[in-house]
This record gives structure tokens, C-alpha cells and sequence, in this order.
């Protein structure tokens, strides 16, 4: 009853039919697996890219100086591939502080560089482009839906995860639409929540619906610490939102605020002191930022009641759909910079119409990221081994770790989270360190402090700050710090001792090259003159 093992085989039995309706036979190398086109899923699998980036990070702690590079892989996804419009989507986190990007298609061993195109940091969206023809023939294209789903609507996320190295499918439901903080940047915009798989990796991937539409971008997710299976979607209403801002004004401008902090209008006293009918409804202005478009026609004390035609909830809600309420903040992100935009207010007991005239982006007085800049990344400048910067989000983090609103000087986290710029280009100047020379013994101790005054002069910004210190050059150079503490030096003694310092510590320039170039500017200008 045993049978032989080993010795030549019979032929083998007939392979049953193709449940997709392929040609029946063995899955082997040649590629022809019926099942290879997933056709049964209904969606555009082949449009879908693995994003790959060399990341160079800026060391804001020591900002002549960049991090070790990092290596990263997300996904993306075609959205556009006429001759003239070769675009292909993703995060901006996945490109973040990129010094090289590629992509490469789903079953292809061929990776290609790409170009970032424009990223939109509030939103964490980015679109790329590849110059090699080779990498856009027959790659399909993903259609956006104009419609915000519905909840319990089914979502298929794709994308490149960790885990494995070829394509994944994740499959889910639509558990809430609300306005989401946005991670990349702390922006307050609509999300959708999912119970799909989100892991490290998938972001920059599409969600698409049972019809084969895209429906968002997976981009961030809840940690497993706090909640299971709950991740989160980018919808294509603040896709388009971004696409269209590129389309308007040939670059990324950013999703308007009001630029005004609010309180809930809920108990009936409050409103009743205020002068509020009984069907009237609305939030309190409580502060208002003094760089915000809205602060040239809101004031502290108003109640608002409506934003566009729109009624706001006591709770600071509007209608989004039946049954359905989102932050009235939902409808100041669909405006665009330079546009108008109609509130109803109710002033000293009386409604009125106002109007904000054009849209403009507040300043931040403490950034939260540094990339809007011309040169992004940290600037600094250096007077005889006195370093400083601009005070932002990224240096408390280098400093002080993510942790920082726990670690920081306490007056330096009210400053990045409570305190408002009063001009357009205010900054916050932090003597970050002593870099160690005879001149400068004693001062070991005043560090990351800010920098108050240079002789009788306020500082306004890192630029101002640079060029007082450079106007003095004899006598004393006299700097005033918080804590009303000062730190003097003598003026010929300091420029002089700059490059001995710059030798001594190895650092390649006195100043970053954005005031490098601002400086040499000024030199030439006054030789001229």
C-alpha cells in the first residue's frame, strides 16, 4: 500500500476554472495570475505609488548644522496625467525636509526621482511630478469624489505600510466626520475617522468608496495606546480646497482663519446680559489676534452670529448636514486668502453686517513650523560666541523633546501657546548658548533666554536684532534679557572675536545664509552710498 517516492510524475490533474473568469492553470513566474488585477475590488490599484525620501532635517538646536539623514516610505497616488499636468498626491510628511524623493508604481523594480511640485503643511497634503516619461505610461489615474461620505459608508484604504514590501488593502467604514486637529501642523480642519488600518506607511494613500472613488487621504491615526482601529482620513473637500488654492494663485497660500479665540454662548445668563434675544444664537469674541484680517473690523465683546449666512451655535457649531454639526471654523477654512467674506454680529445690543475685505494669513509669533520662509529652516547669527535664534515650535522641541510644553521655562511655553505676534513680522530672539571664549566667562549660565534690547533699542525680530549688534561697533554692546538681566561686552572686542569662535567651534558662516544675504545687501548699499 505505499506509494513510490521519487521517479518521474504523471501528468498533473487539470487546474479547476478561474472564479474571475481567467485563463485556468498553474500561478507561477510568468506573471499571469488571473487574479493579478484585483478587478473584483473595483478600484484603481495600479494608481496607487510607493513614496520614497532621503530626509534631512535642520539641527534647530545648532542650526549652522543638519541631523543625520532618515529614510522613510509612504504612498501617493496619480491624480492627474495629461501631457501638460503629470501630478501625483501624497502627505507633506512624507516629504518633509526631503532631499530626495522617489516613486515607484506597484509591480515595478524601477524606482524614479520625483520632484515636489507644492505642499500644503495645514493640510499635510503635497503634490509631486516625475520628468521620465517611462514612469507615466499607461499609469492610471484616481478619481476625487465631490461628495463628503456618509457614515457607515464602506472605505478600502490603499497603500504601502509596514509589515511587507508589496501593495495592502485595508477595508472599513466611515465612523465620524468632524473638524480634526491635523498633527503635521496643528491645523483645525474636517477629517474623517475610519476604522480601517492606518500603520506607519499608508499615509499619502487613497480611501476609496464602494464606486471606485476617492474619497480621502489616509494620513494620521490614533496611537494604540489611547484607542484601537481608529484612523484618519483627509476628505477630498480639503484636497480640492488645496488643489484649487495651487490652480488661484500659483502656489500654496493656506486654509484662513479668523484669527479670534471664542466662548461657548451656552448658559441663558450670559446671553441675557449680553442682550441676545431668545432665538438668537452665537459665540463671545474673547481676543482677537492684532495681525488677523478679522481684527480690522471685530472687537472683543462681540458676539458672532453668523458667518456667511450661516447661523453659529451657542456651542460654536454650524449645520453640516441633517443630524449632523461641524466647528463653524469649517466654513472660515473654505474661504481663500484674498478673498471677502460677510459676518453678523451683535455689538452693544445691536446687529450688525460687517465684512472682511481680503483674507490675509496672521502672523505667528511663536511658528509652529518654519517652512513658508524663503529659505526654510532655522536662522541664527553669532557675536563673539553669542548665539541667537528665533524662538519656534521645532527649536522648543530640539531643546526641550516633544514634551516640551511639560519641560520648557514656563514663559517660554506661554509665549508659544497663549501669546500673539502685535505686528506682521514680529519675532521672539533667544540667546541659545555661549559658545565658550575668554570674552565671554561669567555669561555661561544665560541661556535660552530672550533677547530684550540691544542698547535703548527694542528688539522687533532676529534681522533687527543682528543688524543693531552690527551698527555697534565701539564702546560697549550692551544686551538686555528677560529676568531684567544684562550682558555686556565691548563692541570691537566681540565683532573681533566672531571668527576666532567660528574657527575654534567649527561652524562655517556668522549667520544663516537668509541674513547673510541681507547683510552683505546693506554693506553694499552703504559703500555706495
Amino acid at each position: 500500500g505505499r506509494k513510490k517516492v521519487g521517479g518521474p510524475r504523471g501528468p498533473m490533474p487539470p487546474m479547476p476554472p478561474s472564479p474571475l473568469g481567467g485563463p485556468s492553470g498553474p500561478v507561477g513566474w510568468s506573471g499571469e495570475d488571473p487574479d493579478e488585477d484585483l478587478g473584483a475590488l473595483g478600484v484603481p490599484l495600479s494608481a496607487v505609488v510607493k513614496v520614497w525620501c532621503v530626509h534631512s532635517t535642520p539641527n534647530f538646536s545648532l542650526p549652522w548644522q543638519r541631523r543625520r539623514q532618515e529614510r522613510s516610505s509612504g504612498s501617493g497616488f496619480c491624480i492627474s496625467n495629461d501631457a501638460s499636468r503629470r501630478v501625483v498626491l501624497t502627505n507633506a510628511h512624507c516629504v518633509e525636509w526631503h532631499a530626495q524623493v522617489k516613486l515607484q508604481r506597484r509591480g515595478s523594480d524601477v524606482k524614479f526621482l520625483a520632484k515636489v511640485l507644492s505642499v500644503g503643511w495645514e493640510c499635510d497634503l503635497a503634490v509631486l511630478t516625475v520628468e521620465d516619461d517611462e514612469f507615466w505610461d499607461g499609469l492610471e489615474v484616481v478619481h476625487l469624489s465631490q461628495k463628503i461620505p456618509h457614515l457607515e459608508d464602506a472605505v478600502l484604504c490603499v497603500g504601502f505600510p509596514v509589515g511587507g514590501d508589496t501593495i495592502s488593502v485595508s477595508s472599513g467604514v466611515i465612523s465620524r466626520i468632524e473638524v480634526t486637529t491635523y498633527t503635521q501642523a496643528s491645523a483645525e480642519l474636517l477629517g474623517i475617522q475610519i476604522d480601517a488600518a492606518i500603520n506607519s506607511g499608508n499615509s499619502g494613500g487613497p480611501a476609496f468608496n464602494e464606486q471606485g472613488e476617492c474619497v480621502g487621504v489616509a494620513f494620521q491615526s490614533m496611537g494604540a495606546e489611547e484607542a484601537e482601529n481608529i484612523g484618519y482620513v483627509i476628505p477630498c473637500a480639503v484636497v480640492m480646497h488645496f488643489l484649487t488654492d495651487l490652480l488661484k494663485h500659483g502656489k500654496y497660500t493656506g486654509f484662513p482663519t479668523l484669527g479670534v479665540e471664542n466662548q461657548t454662548m451656552e448658559n441663558a445668563t450670559l446671553r441675557e446680559s449680553l442682550g441676545m434675544g431668545p432665538k438668537q444664537k452665537g459665540i463671545l469674541v474673547s481676543r482677537v489676534q492684532p495681525t488677523a484680517a478679522a481684527a480690522k473690523v471685530l472687537k472683543v465683546g462681540d458676539v458672532l452670529l453668523a458667518f456667511e449666512g450661516e447661523q453659529i451655535g451657542n456651542d460654536g457649531t454650524v449645520r453640516f448636514r441633517k443630524h449632523e454639526r461641524v466647528m463653524y471654523t469649517w466654513l472660515v477654512a473654505q474661504k481663500f486668502y484674498g478673498e471677502k467674506a460677510q459676518m453678523t454680529v451683535l455689538r452693544d445690543g445691536k446687529t450688525l453686517e460687517l465684512t472682511i475685505d481680503d483674507f490675509n494669513p496672521e502672523a505667528s509669533l511663536v511658528p509652529i513650523h518654519l517652512f513658508a520662509k524663503p529659505r526654510p529652516g532655522p536662522s541664527y547669527f553669532i557675536v563673539g560666541g553669542l548665539v541667537f535664534t528665533a524662538l519656534s515650535e521645532s527649536y522648543l522641541e530640539s531643546e526641550f523633546s516633544h514634551e516640551w510644553e511639560r519641560k520648557a521655562p514656563a514663559e517660554m511655553v506661554k509665549w508659544a501657546t497663549q501669546d500673539h505676534a502685535e505686528f506682521p513680522d514680529q519675532e521672539l530672539v533667544v540667546l541659545s548658548q555661549i559658545l565658550a571664549h575668554e570674552l565671554t566667562m561669567g555669561y555661561e549660565r544665560l541661556e535660552n533666554v530672550r533677547l530684550l534690547t540691544v542698547g535703548e533699542d527694542s528688539v522687533r525680530n532676529l534681522r533687527h536684532a543682528m543688524e543693531l549688534c552690527n551698527a555697534c561697533t565701539s564702546g560697549f554692546l550692551r544686551l538686555g534679557v528677560q529676568h531684567n538681566m544684562k550682558l555686556t561686552l565691548k563692541a570691537e572686542a566681540a565683532h573681533g572675536a566672531t571668527a576666532e569662535v567660528l574657527v575654534k567651534h567649527g561652524i562655517p558662516a556668522a549667520c544663516s545664509p537668509d541674513l547673510c544675504a541681507s547683510s552683505d545687501a546693506v554693506a553694499e548699499a552703504a559703500a555706495a552710498a
